[in-house]
Parts: structure tokens; sequence; C-alpha cells
């Protein structure tokens, strides 16, 4: 199973990585990160097939995705 970690307080909440998943895993989180934004997250762990198109969209790099 993938593994997908983010560092939330480096997001900005830009929303690449969400629009870019094939399996629509991603979507923001409730709360809001140090910079005053709300971070990425993985919502649906189970749906996710590693292809590491989030981060690869990642404009920040804080999306690592482990196999």
């Amino acid at each position: 199973m993938a593994k997908v970690t983010f560092n939330e307080d480096l997001c900005k909440g830009c929303g690449l990585c969400i629009d870019f998943c094939p399996k629509k895993c991603l979507g923001f989180a409730e709360h809001f990160n140090a910079k005053g934004y709300k971070p990425a997250e993985m919502k649906k762990q189970e749906d996710c097939i590693a292809c590491a198109f989030c981060a690869r969209m990642c404009p920040d790099v804080v999306i690592e995705v482990y196999k």
C-alpha cells in the first residue's frame, strides 16, 4: 500500500496536487497551517495508486510518496 506524506507547514494550499490526482484521493484539510493556508491532505488512502503525480506537480516540494 502506498503512503503519501505532506509537510503541512510548507504547503500554500494551491491545490495542484488535488487537481492532478487521477484517483481523486486528495483534498483540502479542515484546519489551517502555520502560514494560514488550508493544506492538502490524503482523504482516501485506500484508493491511492502511488503514481506520484501529486509530488511531481507540487511547486513547493512538500509531498513524499512511498510504495
